[in-house]
């Protein structure tokens, strides 16, 4: 990445860079020092970039991690924030937004430390008072992060994910633990969730279950969401279109940091909680009676799929290429929990063969189960799922939620499930009539 600063240009990749550039030396690219010092870069540290790059220091930084649950509530708190008046920068897996303006296109959840400072930069132009990103495990490892205080830090959960990087659950969970070591930041950690370390100065707790900094009193999932929440002498009692318990955790999450952060009027965040109708790709309703999200993991399938569970669930999904193959089986076993039909097929079986996806997948299903497909192909998959469609029934698409791709052996072509489900339902209407 090269981008401009008033002093000239800065650079994190050798390749890139120019005589003159300024040079960010950064965790990841400081073994390439030697190739920057013979283009006559100017080596910089972070701490130097964000000097050149004009950063407002008192911006406040959130940072959320978890297995699920980060892109949905880092939207929530700028939704929020965004209503109660103050100007929001959030990055993540969807883009870069300015005041809900997507200003850069989705790349990795967590993006390398240069294009981060970028986005504060821009933020920093306009005077944003709060900036808000997702950080994924693999960015803790990575040390994309580096010189970002926040002020305050978020876990949502944890489950299995990512394996094939940390190479074991432990090594996955002592990436998320090592998010919450500092003693400055507000830590806001969810008691419910399978337990991890974290420092408990300017630590609080939230929870629906057990008791917490930040409780839910009493809730009622039969219609959207509703809800009384209660953190030492205030109480909030508001109602959410979303559905799910998994989204309540995510309301919970958010409303606590964004009440810890700000003086708010309590009756003017339950309001913009009732305003805030979701995200793209997340338990998004797209034709009537069918569904696409982006849960890729057991956990993130089971939850889904259980708040979903009110109407018989025809299920299609898949498993990514190149990731952890140990998640596949268990994948399988959640969505069949709950299916009455299951649709095994593609999702982005990047450098593997779809087909030996689909095998992993299958060895977590007994071999005599009758309500279970086997279609390759994604868009023929929706398809079927489709035309077994009943008036009754949910049709749930999941793993790739709003992607508008699909990658095989190293390209990227243009699919969306979104318009496969649209295309088809148009045609068939058409065909009807």
């Amino acid at each position: 990445m090269r981008i401009h600063c008033e002093q000239g240009f800065i650079s994190d990749n050798t390749l890139e860079c120019e005589a003159n550039d300024f040079w960010l030396k950064t965790a990841q690219n400081e073994s390439f020092i030697k190739q920057a010092e013979e283009k006559k870069a100017k080596i910089i540290t972070p701490l130097e970039c964000k000097k050149l790059l004009n950063i407002d220091e008192n911006i406040k930084i959130i940072g959320i991690t978890g297995t699920n649950g980060k892109t949905s509530t880092a939207n929530m708190i700028a939704f929020f924030l965004q209503k109660l008046g103050f100007k929001v920068f959030l990055c993540g897996t969807r883009g870069g937004f300015l005041n809900g303006v997507l200003v850069d296109e989705k790349g990795l959840t967590t993006s390398p430390i240069l294009k981060t400072l970028s986005y504060l930069s821009q933020a920093s132009k306009v005077k944003c008072e709060f900036f808000i990103m997702e950080v994924s495990s693999h960015a803790l490892v990575q040390k994309r992060i580096e010189s970002l205080e926040f002020a305050a830090k978020i876990f949502t959960n944890l489950s299995q994910d990512h394996l094939d990087f940390h190479g074991s659950f432990k090594a996955y969970q002592e990436a998320k633990e090592s998010f919450f070591t500092d003693e400055k930041s507000l830590k806001f950690i969810n008691k419910d969730a399978l337990a991890i370390k974290y420092n408990s100065k300017n630590a609080f707790t939230y929870a629906v279950k057990n008791e917490a900094d930040y409780k839910i009193l009493s809730y009622d999932l039969s219609k959207g969401i509703s809800a009384k929440l209660v953190c030492k002498d205030q109480e909030l009692s508001f109602h959410s279109p979303l559905i799910g318990l998994f989204n309540l955790y995510n309301l919970l999450a958010a409303l606590a940091c964004v009440l810890k952060l700000t003086k708010c009027d309590v009756k003017a965040l339950e309001q913009a909680v009732s305003e805030f109708k979701g995200i793209e790709g997340r338990i998004e309703s797209v034709a009537c009676g069918v569904i696409v999200d982006f849960a890729h993991t057991p956990d993130g399938i089971e939850k889904v799929l259980k708040a979903l569970n009110y109407k018989p669930l025809i299920v299609v999904f898949g498993a990514g290429g190149d990731r952890d193959k140990s998640k596949r089986p268990l994948m399988a076993r959640s969505a069949l929990k709950y299916a009455k039909t299951l649709i095994i097929t593609s999702d982005n079986p990047r450098s593997e063969e779809p087909m030996a996806i689909i095998k992993d997948i299958q060895s977590g299903i007994k071999e005599d189960v009758q309500n279970v497909f086997i279609e390759v192909d994604r868009k023929k998959a929706i398809e079927k799922a489709l035309k077994l469609q009943t008036k009754d029934d949910f049709v749930v698409i999941l793993g790739k939620g709003d992607e508008h791709y699909q990658e095989i052996k190293g390209v990227k072509y243009p699919f969306s499930d979104k318009e496969v489900v649209q295309e088809f339902l148009k045609k068939r209407q058409k065909n009807d009539l």
